[in-house]
């Protein structure tokens, strides 16, 4: 298969996976931008009701409906075709401080310490990540640092089955943070290239459980004082507004370098990563968009404006 096909293929998975996001939004879009002859304010705020219904939230709805609001006050918006030009323009550039790709420090192992509330689909992305880094020809092990959820570790350890990942788990209700310190001198030991190390899933507010990382976060430092050198929030998109709340909690507890979206092919509320972009402002490394391996994948802002406004 060539390039041209693999990346329309990887597209098509892209925009079938904001499905339902696109049919509530760009539906809507189409019926409103495209049957004006003339746009007008009343065509403006229309558009923002739009923009809100799709959880892209106040601030950055206002941010779009400003810079359109000026551009039609410059008489740059004639037509429906320019609205949706300019709506296109102005979503890829709110996006674009976001589009950081994930890179691996020079020294082994890189630690990627895995956070994020219940039920956001943390285990299944670190088993997703492991495949996507063997597949780059780097070796992996995984920390089963969740020892508060039995099936968490077992989950992990199917993940390392599936891969031939080597996993470093203990009893449950271990303490995480030795269990993390374990993985981290068996990988040194074994020259691997990448620990991607589970944590129990914990809602925001629950300060014990926000300390515990704290205390996982040191520990990790004293192995290597340059680490964890990522630390990414699993978010899960239907919980839309919400995980702005979780990114601002978890990035006070151990500084989150990223966040990783799933689940946008099961909400109509893909608009979530324009609030994120406007208020956090943190990278998204990643976004999931299915169930397969190949549909957790780096985010791009160009590609993904492109899925969520074509028809």
């Amino acid at each position: 298969m060539s390039e041209k096909s693999t990346s329309r293929g990887l597209f098509g998975r892209l925009k079938q996976g904001l499905a339902k996001t696109r049919t509530r939004f760009t539906d809507g879009l189409a019926d409103l931008v495209f049957g004006e002859k003339v746009v007008d304010l009343e065509t403006l705020d229309d558009l923002e009701e739009l923009l809100l219904t799709a959880d892209v939230g106040v601030e950055a709805t206002q941010q779009i409906i400003v810079d359109l609001h000026d551009r039609l006050g410059r008489s740059q918006l004639d037509d429906g075709q320019a609205v949706y030009k300019a709506l296109h323009e102005k979503m890829t550039a709110m996006l674009a401080p976001c589009e950081v790709p994930l890179q691996l420090p020079d020294a082994a192992p890189a630690v990627i310490l895995m956070v994020g509330v219940n039920g956001a689909g943390k285990t299944t992305t670190i088993g997703k990540l492991s495949q996507r880094f063997l597949k780059e020809g780097n070796s992996v092990l995984l920390a089963a640092g969740d020892t508060f959820r039995a099936a968490a570790s077992e989950q992990l350890q199917a993940w390392g089955e599936r891969t031939g990942v080597p996993v470093i788990a203990q009893q449950p209700g271990a303490d995480p943070a030795a269990v993390i310190f374990d993985a981290l001198q068996a990988a040194q030991s074994r020259n691997i290239d990448v620990v991607l190390a589970d944590t129990s899933g914990r809602l925001h507010t629950q300060g014990g459980l926000m300390d515990e990382l704290k205390k996982i976060n040191r520990v990790i430092g004293k192995f290597d004082e340059s680490a964890p050198h990522e630390v990414l929030l699993v978010v899960d998109a239907g919980n839309g507004q919400n995980a702005l709340s979780q990114a601002r909690a978890f990035g006070e507890a151990v500084g989150v370098t990223g966040l990783v979206v799933t689940k946008l092919d099961g909400t109509a509320k893909g608009g979530i990563v324009f609030a994120i972009a406007a208020q956090i402002g943190l990278p998204i490394k990643f976004i999931g968009v299915g169930e397969g391996v190949e549909d957790l994948r780096p985010f791009s802002s160009a590609d993904y404006v492109d899925a969520l406004l074509t028809k």
